[in-house]
């Protein structure tokens, strides 16, 4: 088994659970913590990494990709981006401590670019919210909790 191969396949399956696309790193993270063969740490370091940068990607599209938002091939549906869009701006930018979650998640990365939120903020924020969930996972299975 090569270990680049292990943190480069959870890095980009973390990479992509941060996208629309359908992915889940959680059970990928647990897996390899459940193995006992790799460093935990550098598990969840990776598995954040790959969510986080994820994010970004997330973000960059929101800055450029709200003039398509009425295409048929818009990745978000229309009623999930306006009820995010509804809830940035009621909440601001802490609403991207959700960002850890199923189905809302990704549509508030998105919309925090449409709404121009700061790259720095942004990513301090998100990074929080994932690096606690992979925490939160990581101890869950560590027997830690």
């Amino acid at each position: 088994m090569d270990i680049l191969a292990i943190y480069g396949g959870l890095f980009a399956l973390a990479f992509a659970a941060a996208t629309i696309l359908p992915a889940q790193s959680e059970a990928a993270l647990a897996g390899l913590l459940a193995m006992d063969s790799f460093s935990p740490a550098m598990l969840v370091v990776v598995a954040s990494l790959g969510n986080v940068l994820g994010s970004v990607v997330n973000w960059g599209l929101g800055r450029g990709i709200e003039r398509f938002r009425d295409e048929p091939w818009f990745p978000l549906r229309p009623a999930s981006l306006n009820r995010a869009t509804n809830w940035y701006r009621r909440y601001g930018r802490w609403s991207l401590l959700l960002s850890w979650m199923p189905i809302v998640g990704d549509p508030l990365t998105v919309v925090a670019g449409v709404l121009r939120e700061p790259l720095w903020s942004f990513v301090a924020i998100v990074a929080v919210a994932k690096v606690s969930r992979y925490l939160v996972v990581a101890a869950a299975v560590l027997g830690l909790m």
